[in-house]
């Protein structure tokens, strides 16, 4: 599975500093966009004059390329899958999520009865592809909750991805022997001061040990390998270097692995005052469809947080997964409603009604990711 190369990627990441990267972004040219898009394959330095703000004025001939080259790899369909949260238990203080450790609320984690109950709403749907999400929190959702979970409902659904905690190698492993597709993990941000001020405790403050995990995903087998910042937290531009950068160096390294990129701009929730500054729709319509230029191959995923009108547009600019009818607590389709969400989301859409939408663009609603069985 390993390319020649096995240089770990924290050298790689120690040769660029945050503000040099950053800087860098910001002083680019229009001529240096316009080298950009002249290429017909670009490289990390062309990236980051297609998201830097000099770009702003070529959005236009940026999102076509991108739409060019999203038809000419994906065709016209977009692949839905749906979010089932399994727990909101935590032992992290994240200062932008609902699920810190120091937000006084109640917590909830599904039983065996509860997690066949809610798997079933989200089949009845029509999903066939699940993303399992939970807290962190490693004495109550652990790998073998995780492995009893997909044992639950695996008969329900032919693709099963999975975003939880960090694991070691040797459990990924498990997940991968069990039938997992995907594994997605976010760096949340690169920038390691300000990861410091947003982990202030618990395992999640171990910047290298989340920094160093899709390597542990890529040598355990996984099929699809899922990455992103949290837009907001930092400079989203220097952030989605380092991303890209992160990608680059898996893609090498981990060669028959398949990638996916999110955007997850951050939410209003529970305990979270939003203070940071939030990349605007038009930034956000930029950096993905330079993503798209610069990696045609890689799968672009948008979730339920964004608005319903940038989610339809983007259907034909770029993205190749999004999620729909999205409930982001335990039990949130069927079993507790009214438990506490992670985030708000602000596309409130039923999946019935998304599915209209991408069917009267003249796109294909696809309701799971490519079956396994294809690559076996």
């Amino acid at each position: 599975m390993k390319s020649a190369s096995n240089m770990p990627f924290k050298k790689i990441f120690d040769i660029y500093n945050w503000d040099d990267v950053k800087k860098n972004i910001n002083s680019k040219s229009a001529v240096d966009v316009e080298k950009a898009l002249a290429k017909p394959k670009i490289n990390l330095d062309d990236f980051a004059a297609l998201i830097s703000p000099a770009a702003a004025p070529f959005l236009e001939r940026i999102a076509a390329r991108s739409r060019a080259l999203t038809i000419q790899r994906f065709g016209k369909t977009i692949q839905l899958f749906a979010p089932m949260y399994l727990s909101n238990e935590c032992n992290n203080i994240c200062t932008y999520c609902g699920y810190s450790f120091d937000n006084k609320i109640k917590r909830k984690t599904l039983s065996d009865a509860e997690i066949i109950k809610e798997a079933q709403a989200v089949k009845q749907l029509g999903f066939d592809h699940i993303l399992l999400v939970t807290g962190e929190a490693n004495a109550t959702v652990h790998v073998d909750y995780f492995l009893n979970a997909i044992k639950l409902i695996k008969p329900l659904f032919s693709n099963i991805s999975v975003e939880v905690q960090p694991l070691e190698e040797e459990e990924y492993a498990k997940l991968h022997a069990a039938g997992v597709y995907s594994i997605l993990v976010y760096q949340e941000t690169y920038n390691q001061e300000a990861y410091k001020k947003v982990h202030p405790k618990g395992k999640k403050s171990n910047f290298l040990y989340r920094l160093e995990t899709p390597d542990r995903v890529g040598s355990s087998g996984i099929h699809k390998i899922g990455l992103g910042a949290l837009l907001g937290l930092d400079d989203w531009r220097a952030d989605s270097f380092f991303c890209a950068l992160h990608l680059d160096y898996l893609q090498k390294k981990y060669w028959q692995t398949k990638y996916s990129v999110s955007f997850p701009r951050i939410r209003p929730a529970e305990g979270v005052e939003l203070t940071q500054d939030v990349i605007s729709d038009k930034e956000l319509l930029q950096l993905i469809c330079a993503y798209r230029i610069f990696n045609p191959d890689v799968e672009l995923s948008i979730s339920t947080r964004e608005t319903k009108q940038f989610r339809d547009n983007i259907i034909r600019l770029g993205a190749t997964s999004m999620s729909a009818g999205s409930k982001t607590n335990p039990g949130g389709y069927a079993v507790d409603k009214e438990s506490l969400e992670q985030f708000e989301i602000d596309d409130t859409r039923s999946a019935e009604e998304f599915i209209k939408i991408i069917s009267q663009q003249g796109y294909d609603p696809m309701m799971k990711d490519w079956d396994k069985a294809f690559t076996t």
